[in-house]
């Protein structure tokens, strides 16, 4: 079953690179008493992914946050390592938190993986932003297959 808005989030665990090395991070924790602005890619370093989607989160991040959203992520079904090159690579420091998904756990939970298997890339999470407050969806914008609409910060920042 699809998450929709008005649902908590399952419980699940992510893990974020830091300095000392990859962290796990329980949702529970991540999401409670705050506004979080969670979009997910089928994969770092993929063309759209990291020529629209992250940058357009890291750029309009300051917008994000002076309409209330406490903390923006970005998650895909890809290694904290990756996700943490990915976000250096992309300037995500201190405006996007990235959120490995390793083996698509979170993805499976919230109803929104997709197989990529005829592209090389196995299971993944579909292309989505959510708006998440204290573990609740208010807002979720799931694209179609091949579409980047309405997943963009743009977008989301319309819906505040």
């Amino acid at each position: 079953m699809t998450i929709s808005k008005g649902d908590r989030l399952p419980s699940t665990t992510f893990v974020k690179m830091t300095e000392n090395g990859p962290e796990q991070v329980q949702s529970d924790d991540f999401f409670k008493g705050r506004k979080v602005a969670l979009f997910s890619v089928p994969g770092a370093f993929t063309p759209t992914c990291s020529a629209k989607h992250l940058p357009g989160y890291i750029e309009k991040a300051g917008d994000l946050k002076a309409k209330g959203v406490d903390e923006i992520a970005c998650t895909a079904v890809n290694d904290a390592f990756v996700m943490g090159a990915w976000g250096k690579s992309a300037g995500s420091d201190g405006k996007v938190t990235m959120l490995a998904d390793g083996n698509g756990d979170f993805a499976k939970a919230v109803g929104l993986q997709m197989d990529g298997s005829k592209f090389g890339m196995g299971a993944r999470g579909q292309r989505f932003a959510m708006l998440v407050n204290d573990g609740v969806v208010e807002q979720l914008n799931v694209e179609a297959p091949g579409e980047f609409r309405v997943s963009s910060a743009d977008h989301l920042l319309s819906q505040l």
